[in-house]
């Protein structure tokens, strides 16, 4: 079924539909109306401090860029990619009942090492930084979107599927419905969860860990959709003290085009910086606090 729908939206659209953008973009209204009821959950405890509304604005507004952003890159240069490498797939992967759901945990492990990534690999973190800059949590922050994701090569991490020959629109239709459901665990709103859910899956108390930059929440809790990758792989830390949001070298603006380039600006001034070409090429592959020998000062961290 969910093949013959995307097969039915290719004939009406063409070959080359961003399905991400198109489930995210669809999904909007829901995202705003969650977002409402949230807010009044927020006011009715005093505990928790209210959104700010110029930062909720600043989070629609780099939500509404990376879109635009998304759809520019995909129509003129990673779309063409994408399709070129499903055309010299080594299988055709059947999309069913009995295999969509091992496609999904495929994905969702594409993204863990998607996201590991872009925490420690500073030319992906120039862009992620920008979702973890915020020193609140709300619905809005899961807008609080990089336009720099497309030219750093987010996709790049999904094309072992793509060639194995799970068709691109089942890939990036069922990312879509990942970062969908990620939205929802953007939230100071909803507490803790029973533990089994808790175990196996990405919750609101989870990510809120994976968005602290208390040092023994740096770089932990990867997930999307699942947290056991995370629990496999040595990144899982529970949410046991209260969260310090937003990173070590925090930039404070709501200028939407400085939160877009800082960090990948000041990543290429470090790289033009005269020194042995091997360190200068360092900042773009090392992790993100990753300072050259001969500096005196360590860099403070950046990764959150």
């Amino acid at each position: 079924m969910l093949q013959d729908f995307i097969h039915a939206v290719h004939a009406l659209l063409g070959p080359n539909v961003d399905w991400k953008q198109v489930v995210l973009t669809g999904m909007a209204p829901i995202f705003l109306l969650a977002f409402a009821i949230e807010y009044q959950v927020l006011r009715r405890r005093a505990h928790r401090p209210l959104p700010r509304w110029r930062d909720v604005a600043t989070n629609l507004g780099l939500g509404a860029s990376y879109q635009v952003a998304e759809f520019i890159v995909h129509a003129l240069v990673s779309g063409a990619i994408i399709l070129w490498i499903y055309q010299h797939r080594l299988f055709d992967v059947p999309v069913n009942a009995w295999t969509i759901v091992p496609i999904f945990v495929a994905v969702e492990f594409c993204y863990y090492w998607f996201h590991r990534a872009s925490h420690r690999i500073r030319w992906f973190w120039s862009a992620h930084v920008v979702h973890h800059s915020e020193e609140q949590m709300n619905f809005t922050t899961a807008l609080r979107q990089s336009m720099l994701y497309s030219i750093t090569g987010w996709w790049l991490f999904f094309m072992p599927l793509v060639w194995l020959g799970v068709p691109p629109g089942v890939v990036f239709f069922l990312y879509a419905c990942d970062l969908a459901y990620q939205y929802f665990v953007h939230t100071e709103a909803i507490g803790k969860l029973p533990r089994w859910f808790e175990y196996v899956f990405d919750t609101p108390s989870n990510h809120r860990a994976h968005h602290g930059r208390n040092p023994k929440y740096i770089d932990k809790n990867y997930g999307g959709v699942l947290i056991i990758f995370d629990r496999w792989f040595g990144t899982y830390v529970e949410e046991d003290e209260p969260v310090d949001y937003g990173i070590p070298r925090q930039i404070r603006s709501n200028n939407i085009w400085t939160l877009n380039v800082h960090e990948f600006v000041q990543m290429w001034r470090d790289v033009l910086r005269p020194g042995p070409l091997w360190q200068r090429l360092k900042h773009l592959w090392g992790p993100p606090e990753w300072s050259r020998p001969a500096e005196v000062a360590a860099t403070p961290s950046l990764q959150s």
